[in-house]
């Protein structure tokens, strides 16, 4: 449980820093599945009646997504089309009666809108920590806008700051070898290169029938285009979860408020 503050208080004061809020008055306790939605909620904003959506996935985006669902319901939003991240959300909007379709349909979205693992002070971000990360930078790399909804937990100084993982994807084949390929492309930063396990220690298998290798990293990476450029080089790599300059605006809510940050130049170097 958090010490936090009226949850309708928003700070959208572009002088303040990501991790810089106002001071709002009327403290109350907020866990932080109560700040994920009050910053999915916010996000919902945004929307507009006729838009394309991406639809995220993950513990934060499904308070979006119901929020999309219960807004159709009630004659507030009209003429919505969704494009989910996976197949859990997928699942999540046709229960809620959204209308959805796909990226061949739809190649260029108005909206998307999904949670972040990591976010840096350039915007840049981690994904990929529920699984979903290819098909997350495909449907959110076709935006023309991305909103990302974030506690104020996830604010890091640089990407892999938070000691927890960076995902990639890989495919099954002879997944052993480009686990070692990314650990030792990546030794100078003190990586750790683990195969994600799901069920019964079994291999974690995305969507797309692929693997994840979890990286863990002690020390800043710099450069992250020199490094994304070079992750992707390696063969038996389909994505990582480094997404570069993609998000337009970041929703933060924390025990002082919600603080809108809205990119402002193109930055992918922490």
């Amino acid at each position: 449980m958090a010490l936090a503050y009226d949850p309708l208080f928003i700070s959208s004061d572009k002088s303040l820093s990501a991790f810089d809020v106002a001071s709002p008055p009327h403290p109350m306790i907020l866990t932080q599945d109560q700040l994920k939605r009050i910053a999915a909620y916010k996000a919902v904003d945004f929307v507009e009646s006729g838009m394309v959506l991406g639809l995220g996935t993950g513990s934060t985006a499904k308070h979006a997504v119901d929020r999309i669902g219960e807004l159709l319901r009630q004659g507030k939003l009209e003429n919505i089309v969704g494009i989910p991240t996976s197949k859990k959300t997928q699942e999540q909007a046709l229960s809620l009666g959204i209308p959805l379709s796909d990226l061949d349909a739809h190649p260029v979205i108005d909206l998307s809108i999904d949670g972040a693992d990591e976010v840096d002070p350039y915007l840049n971000l981690v994904k990929g920590r529920g699984g979903s990360l290819l098909r997350e930078k495909m449907i959110e790399g076709a935006s023309k806008k991305f909103v990302v909804i974030v506690d104020e937990s996830k604010m890091v100084k640089h990407i892999g700051g938070s000691k927890l993982a960076l995902p990639v994807e890989i495919v099954p084949f002879c997944w052993k070898f480009t686990a070692e390929k990314l650990r030792s492309l990546l030794e100078g930063y003190g990586c750790e290169a683990n195969l994600r396990l799901g069920e019964k220690g079994k291999p974690f298998v995305t969507d797309n029938g692929n693997y994840i290798v979890d990286m863990h990293l002690e020390e800043d990476m710099g450069d992250l285009g020199a490094v994304s450029d070079a992750i992707l080089r390696l063969p038996g790599v389909v994505e990582h979860g480094m997404f570069l300059d993609m998000a337009s605006t970041v929703i933060i809510a924390g025990e002082l408020g919600v603080k809108i940050k809205t990119k402002q130049h193109s930055n992918s170097s922490s």
